[in-house]
C-alpha cells in the first residue's frame, strides 16, 4: 500500500527591510502616543522598505534566495511560485512572475494570490494541493507586502498598524505523514464594506479626483472588523482542533496573524494555549499582511520539532479568515 502524499515545509525564510518606524516617530506624524498604541493593537516598531523603484518584489526575492540556501536548491528547481500580497509590484505581470526573473528561477510558473490578511492561509492550502496531486515537487509560497505603500500617514486610525516584509516557505513531498494535515478556510464577501480599498481597480479607476480624496489608502472600520475578526479567527481555529480530535495540549505553537495583540489572546483563549505557545512578533513589525504568518515560523523555526502539531489561523479583509494544522516536518 503506498503512503499518503502530503505537502510538507522544508525550509522557512524572512525578509525584514531594515529602516524601522517606532511610536515615537509616529508621535510626530499624528496624534497618537506610545502607550495608546502599545496597548491597543501590541505595535511598538514596523519596518518600511524605503528607497526608489523598491516593490514587494524586492523582498520577497531575498527571501526566496533564502529559502534556497537553506534548503540547498538551486532556483532552477523550483516548480511553481505563488505570492500571496495586496500591494503588487504593479497590477500586471504578476509579482511572482517578478520574483521568479529576480531569482532566476526559469523552470518555475506562478502567479499572484490576493486574500488580503489570509492570502498566505490561501497560499499554502492551493500549494498543498499541488503537491499531493502528485504533479509538483518543489512549490514555493511568498506572504509579501509593502504595507506602507497603500497606508494614509496622516490618518491615526490605521497608520500605527502596518508594516513591510516578506516571508516564504517550500513545500515538497511527504510520505511519512507529516506536512499540511487539514484547512478550514472561509471567505463573506458582506465584509467589503468595512475594510477595502475605495479606488485604483476597475470600479473606481485612478483619477485626479480618487487620487485627491486619498481613496487609494486603506480604509477600515476597526470597530466592526476587530469584532469579526475575534469570531471568525477564534471559532475557525476551534473547530480545526474539534474536527482533528485535537486540544490546546496538542498543539506546540499557535502562527496567528499578527493583525492585532487583542485578537491573537482570543484566539489562543479559545483553543486552550497559554501565552508562551502563542507565536508573537507583532511589536517589532506590526501587520505585514500576507507575510505576519510565515514571518512567525522563520522566527521560532528554531524551537520547532519535527512531529510538531502547529495551528497557523489568519483573519482579513473581504472578510477572508481560516485555520491550518501542520505536522512540522524538519
Amino acid at each position: 500500500m503506498t503512503q499518503k502524499l502530503t505537502a510538507a515545509i522544508t525550509a522557512v525564510s524572512g525578509f525584514v527591510p531594515e529602516d524601522k518606524l517606532t511610536n515615537k516617530d509616529l508621535e510626530k506624524m499624528v496624534d497618537t502616543n506610545d502607550e495608546w498604541i502599545v496597548t491597543r493593537t501590541g505595535v511598538s516598531e514596523r519596518r518600511i522598505l524605503k528607497g526608489e523603484a523598491k516593490g514587494v518584489s524586492d523582498m520577497g526575492a531575498p527571501a526566496v534566495l533564502g529559502l534556497c540556501s537553506k534548503r540547498g536548491i538551486d532556483p532552477m528547481e523550483i516548480d511553481c511560485l505563488i505570492c500571496c500580497t495586496v500591494t503588487p509590484d504593479m497590477m500586471f505581470p504578476a509579482t511572482a512572475n517578478i520574483i521568479c526573473h529576480k531569482i532566476g528561477a526559469k523552470n518555475a510558473w506562478g502567479y499572484d494570490l490576493q486574500a488580503a490578511c489570509s492570502g498566505f492561509l490561501y497560499g499554502v492550502t492551493t500549494g498543498a494541493a499541488f503537491i499531493e496531486s502528485g504533479r509538483y515537487k518543489k512549490v514555493v509560497i511568498v506572504g509579501a507586502d509593502k504595507m506602507s505603500a497603500i497606508v494614509d500617514y496622516s490618518d491615526r486610525t490605521t497608520c500605527i498598524l502596518f508594516g513591510d516584509a516578506a516571508g516564504a516557505i517550500l513545500l515538497e513531498p511527504n510520505t511519512e505523514g507529516l506536512g499540511i494535515m487539514d484547512s478550514i478556510l472561509k471567505s463573506d464577501g458582506s465584509g467589503a464594506n468595512y475594510l477595502h480599498m475605495k479606488a485604483g481597480g476597475s470600479l473606481r479607476p485612478a483619477s485626479i479626483e480618487t487620487v485627491t480624496a486619498k481613496e487609494h489608502f486603506i480604509y477600515q472600520e476597526g470597530p466592526a472588523v476587530f469584532k469579526f475578526a475575534v469570531k471568525g479567527m477564534a471559532d475557525v481555529a476551534g473547530e480545526l482542533l474539534e474536527r482533528n480530535n485535537l486540544t490546546g495540549d496538542d498543539i506546540a505553537f499557535l502562527a496567528p496573524h499578527q493583525a492585532n495583540k487583542r485578537i491573537i489572546d482570543a484566539t489562543a483563549q479559545r483553543m486552550g494555549l497559554s501565552p508562551e505557545k502563542v507565536m508573537l512578533n507583532i511589536n517589532r513589525y506590526g501587520n505585514t499582511t500576507s507575510a505576519t504568518i510565515p514571518l512567525c515560523l522563520w522566527e521560532w523555526q528554531s524551537k520547532l520539532k519535527k512531529g510538531d502539531n502547529i495551528v497557523l489561523a489568519a483573519f482579513g479583509g473581504g472578510f477572508t479568515w481560516g485555520a491550518t494544522l501542520v505536522k512540522w516536518a524538519y
